[in-house]
């Protein structure tokens, strides 16, 4: 039996318009009974087969997100920043459409080369990174190792048996005014080394007595979530005169810049968002200015989005559990999900937008607050959202834009399993990650 069977109420009579683009995969529609479909599937025939809460992922828009940025920066390394969501098929699927993978652990290292990335076509990140990790790196063949300490470069000198590429890690004193979880490009916070510093040059000195490590350029990274593309032409300004500086110094050329990522992407309608066309032309003027200035020859720029590619183009589905008005207070919808699956919400005050994912509803609507099902007051998904006030327990919820930074950061508080990810493409769904089952939690269990 299902849902409109139940409910003979969830049928629409009429057409909705499309689901806004900004935030929502742009193969998004309303099926003839009303109900959301993404990739050509019914999202509440998703929540039927698979389950909730559910991951879902149109492979469709990270495709054409990858395109995106090959059209913006047709000369420029682009690497997939794989902390945002690093599965096999994502990876899959960047390097596919020409990027190569950002990663900053051993475990998102094994699930790269478990895709059949090529090694050469992986950079390795972490301000922490062990000793273990790097010799798996240098041992495998990566790319490039980012430097983020003096300590790694001990660590790979001694490790490194023939030739390694390397890079330095740089804070430009850049405060991009976001969160402070997620400012990653002043001077005092745990990343790299600040720009013009003693301790940056000492570093620089130190990998260049090192025969085996092969200095090649500087990275940095702003922060996330950033809208405004001038903080990148000043990173690269700064950046530029750096790398003319170890030149002046050493005599010793780089020929890559690395300016990271953290492009913002909006999450309910109406937020902004980094414009690619309006970041290309910057990052090409700041180029041609500050290499003018300081003689210095023009560097290959790469470029990390994560958030970007994937954000928009994932979806969870919930299921209500119940409906709950406090007299004088707020309405709670609570569904089976929450805070596991999303912290995001506790750890940043992320906002997000809920619509019924089963029904397109023509009656009123009702201000609620989705709440999740854990044992914390804070287990809070959405705040003043618009649903329908007839809103019933087993209906299915969609909250858009969660590709990034949810399966990632997912855990199992309460002993609740972690969701699984499932494909939609062209009319056909496919699980992608299984869903987190009693046994698999049981299993690291040792006992007494």
């Amino acid at each position: 039996m299902t849902l409109l069977e139940i409910f003979p109420s969830l049928r629409s009579g009429g057409m909705p318009p499309r689901l806004d683009s900004a935030i929502w995969p742009r193969d998004t529609h309303y099926d003839d009974a009303g109900r959301i479909t993404i990739g050509g599937v019914a999202l509440a025939d998703i929540a039927d087969q698979y389950g909730t809460p559910t991951y879902v992922l149109a492979e469709r828009e990270v495709r054409e997100r990858c395109r995106a940025y090959r059209a913006a920066f047709p000369e420029a390394e682009i690497y997939y920043a794989g902390k945002a969501l690093m599965i096999k098929a994502v990876a899959d699927w960047v390097t596919e459409e020409g990027l190569s993978v950002d990663v900053c652990s051993a475990g998102e290292l094994a699930v790269a080369l478990a895709a059949g990335v090529e090694p050469a076509r992986i950079i390795l990140h972490g301000n922490g990174k062990s000793f273990d990790e790097l010799e798996v790196a240098v041992q495998v063949g990566v790319g490039r190792i980012v430097i983020d300490s003096l300590a790694e470069i001990t660590l790979l000198s001694a490790l490194v048996a023939d030739s390694q590429q390397v890079m330095l890690r740089l804070s430009p004193g850049i405060d991009v005014h976001g969160h402070p979880a997620v400012v990653t490009g002043v001077t005092d916070q745990k990343f790299g080394f600040p720009l013009g510093s003693d301790a940056a040059a000492e570093a620089v000195a130190r990998i260049l007595r090192q025969p085996k490590l092969r200095l090649v350029g500087f990275h940095c990274h702003l922060g996330s979530q950033i809208c405004d593309p001038d903080y990148y032409g000043e990173a690269i300004r700064r950046m530029v005169a750096e790398m003319a500086g170890v030149r002046d110094d050493h005599d010793h050329l780089l020929t890559h810049l690395d300016i990271g990522g953290g492009h913002g992407v909006p999450y309910r309608c109406g937020d902004a968002e980094m414009n690619l066309t309006d970041l290309a032309a910057i990052v090409e003027d700041a180029l041609d200015a500050a290499c003018a200035r300081r003689g210095f020859p023009r560097p290959v720029i790469a470029i990390e989005p994560g958030r970007a590619i994937v954000a928009r183009a994932g979806v969870t589905l919930y299921r209500v559990r119940s409906v709950k008005h406090i007299d004088g207070g707020h309405t709670y919808v609570t569904v089976d999900g929450g805070m596991s699956d999303n912290p995001r919400v506790a750890l940043y005050g992320a906002r997000y937008s809920v619509v019924v994912a089963n029904r397109h509803p023509t009656g009123p609507h009702m201000t609620a607050t989705v709440a999740g099902r854990f044992c914390e007051a804070g287990d809070i998904l959405a705040t003043d959202v618009q649903l329908p006030a007839d809103l019933r327990p087993g209906e299915v919820l969609a909250m858009p834009c969660t590709g990034a930074y949810h399966h990632s950061l997912a855990s199992s508080y309460n002993s609740v399993g972690r969701p699984p990810i499932v494909a939609v493409r062209k009319g056909v769904s496919r699980e992608l990650v299984r869903r987190e089952t009693m046994s698999d939690l049981l299993s690291r269990d040792i006992g007494r």
